[in-house]
């Protein structure tokens, strides 16, 4: 049995969790907010809430809209978004590597898949 760590950080106007660093991440790689939103299955609109979400909370922009033109448009994260991912990743690793401990002793309580001959 296998345990998967999720982090949420619950802060006054922003909840950070894997998601948001997830959609910065695929910003970064696709320089584009609908790219990122398609690859992680959600609309344009929802990954451009999750943006501004993010880009209201912050003191710095996490993410920079670039208007369409010739060239067409896209999106830049800035220093702050990189920083929010960079933090974030630290401490997921620090948790892991700290807790796995922890983490061993909560599965050892758990029972095993083939003993839940109630369904639940």
């Amino acid at each position: 049995m296998t345990a998967r760590l999720f982090l949420r950080l619950f802060f006054d106007g922003l909840v950070l969790g894997p998601g948001k660093v997830e959609l910065l991440e695929r910003i970064h790689e696709t320089g584009s907010i609908s790219a990122a939103g398609r690859a992680m299955g959600m609309s344009y609109r929802r990954a451009w809430s999750l943006v501004e979400e993010m880009n209201q909370a912050l003191r710095e922009p996490a993410v920079l809209s670039i208007r369409g033109g010739p060239g067409g448009g896209g999106a830049l994260v800035t220093p702050t978004g990189t920083a929010l991912v960079h933090h974030y990743r630290a401490l997921m690793r620090l948790l892991e590597e700290e807790g796995a401990e922890e983490v061993a002793a909560i599965t050892a309580l758990l029972r095993d898949c083939g003993d839940m001959s109630d369904g639940k």
